[in-house]
Order: structure tokens, then sequence, then C-alpha cells
């Protein structure tokens, strides 16, 4: 297994798994360095991708590992290597969230995610389950 930084050559495998980023975002993932393609033997089977809440604290939106390489540590593995790298960068927290009918709560508490609100979203046409925010301490920093 291995864990880097997504490339332009990663395109196609990322809107594979990713619907809801736009070709421009992807472009700005690539730049930044703000999103992880995880491989196995080579071949990209998981991603993660994240952006700046409050323009200051990071906020993962992303994590999605192939369904036929569920079970496998590899969406923990993501968590793990992206919360080092942002904790290395200076971070103290780290955030993400989840719809309140999805599985994925679980897995975030599992990491050690504490439930931290929510919000409901009923404009029409973009109405959807509560949202969960979710918030982990990833340590004290110098910064």
């Amino acid at each position: 297994m291995q864990i880097r930084h997504v490339e332009q050559e990663d395109r196609t495998f990322w809107f594979s798994l990713d619907r809801h980023l736009s070709e421009e975002e992807f472009e700005r993932k690539v730049r930044d360095k703000m999103g992880y393609v995880l491989l196995e033997e080579g071949i990209p089977v998981g991603l993660l991708r994240y952006n700046l809440f409050w323009d200051n604290t990071p906020f993962c939106t992303l994590l999605f590992v192939d369904f036929a390489h569920h079970g496998k540590g590899y969406g923990k593995a993501l968590m793990t290597f992206w919360e080092n790298e942002m904790k290395n960068a200076g971070h103290g927290m780290a955030m993400t969230s989840t719809q309140v009918d999805e599985d994925a709560q679980h897995f975030y508490r599992k990491l050690g995610y504490k439930d931290a609100g929510g919000f409901v979203v009923n404009i029409p046409g973009y109405e959807q389950p509560m949202e969960m925010m979710m918030v982990k301490e990833l340590g004290r920093t110098s910064l």
C-alpha cells in the first residue's frame, strides 16, 4: 500500500469515485496538494480530499475507497496519513462530516472523532438528511 498526493495522471480514477468535484476544483487539489490517492500494488483504489474550514482547520470533504477494496483498512490508513500530515503542518484539530443516515459516522468515531453538532439543508433542490459535523484533536502544536 502506498499513499501519495493526487496528480494529474489520477484524473480518470479520481472522477470514477468522486462525482461531486468539478474539473476546476480537481486542478486546485492537484496544485495545492489537498488530495491523496491510495494505491494497492500500484493501482489506485482510494482517495481523500480536504479543504480548510474557517481557512485554518483541515476538513476532510471526501474519503472514498473502491467497494471491491473495503475491509482492508484503507480508509483508516488514508485518514491516519492525512491526520499526521495535518499535525506535522501545525494543525491541532481536524474535522469531517457525514449525513446522519450514513454508516460513516461509526467509522469516524472509531478513529476518535467526536460529534460536534450538525445542520439541516431544506432549500428546495438541495434537501438532504442532517449533516453531522465531527472533530478530532490531533495534538497540541507550537504554531
